[in-house]
């Protein structure tokens, strides 16, 4: 009698989730690790498709989708959603799939949650063509990302709901460009709360030189919250202390630390 409950005790040490009820050949994105005891419910490859992903809360005014900031790409689709086990699941979800695109290196472009994001029905209907996806606005969270080498013309999208019956879902969906994405910088809002989640900031590709899109952003993002205070570390620091206080940064705001290294490394001084 015992035999007849190996299988099950199979699925119960299994923390993959390898025996969901999944749909017959759906399968998870490599770069996504997937959340325990989740089931692929949707599953779509499209060869050619464009998507126009947000940079910052979508809205509708006048009838006119209104983003601020967008990336638009042309390329190969892979997309899924998983049903996850309860609706308690979708923020420990999400986080889980935060912390595994940013340890594999993945640069970060836009990251909401709540109300932050905008409209759930506009993320879920303009930006996903998903209507399931469609839940109260306080119930979300999205994350776009730009994939490491050599995938970095790849972008890889995370949503997550806590739809009005209390189900709970994980969107993910890869597009492979078909032509170079060329540069993009994250939102200000994004850079803003990876420093205060993780208490500092590595940005490997600013410019020695401070100037441009760059300088621009972290004026921006350091404006978003005047009472933020940061030190400045690596090679160049010294420089881009001097342009940002000289945009209108309080000085008193920032730190210098180590002038070495490349890049600039931001930590947060609570």
């Amino acid at each position: 009698m015992a035999a007849r409950f190996l299988p099950l005790l199979a699925c119960v040490l299994l923390a993959g989730g390898a025996c969901a009820a999944d749909l017959p050949d759906s399968h998870d994105l490599d770069a996504l690790p997937r959340y325990p005891r989740a089931e692929i419910v949707d599953y779509l490859v499209s060869p050619s498709v464009e998507r126009v992903y947000p940079l910052g809360p979508i809205s509708r005014i006048s009838g006119r989708l209104r983003m601020e900031g967008e990336v638009r790409a042309l390329g190969q689709l892979t997309s899924l959603t998983y049903r996850l086990p309860d609706e308690e699941a979708s923020q420990a979800a999400f986080a889980a799939a935060r912390k595994a695109l940013l340890k594999a290196d993945a640069t970060p472009l836009f990251w909401c949650e709540g109300r932050d994001c905008g409209s759930s029905s506009l993320l879920a209907n303009a930006v996903f063509g998903n209507a399931s996806l469609y839940g109260p606005d306080e119930q979300q969270a999205f994350l776009l990302v730009r994939l490491a080498a050599p995938q970095r013309d790849s972008l890889l999208a995370v949503y997550t709901i806590t739809r009005g019956n209390r189900r709970a879902y994980l969107h993910a969906e890869q597009l492979d460009g078909a032509a170079p994405l060329g540069e993009w910088l994250p939102s200000a809002a994004t850079l803003l709360r990876l420093l205060k989640d993780n208490g500092e900031l590595t940005l490997s590709h600013v410019p020695a030189q401070p100037g441009g899109a760059w300088l621009d952003l972290l004026v921006r993002t350091l404006r978003l919250d005047t009472g933020v205070r940061v030190e400045l570390a690596g090679s160049h620091a010294a420089d881009w202390r001097a342009a940002l206080s000289a945009q209108g940064v309080r000085e008193a705001r920032l730190e210098l630390g180590g002038t070495t290294g490349e890049g600039l490394h931001l930590t947060w001084l609570r």
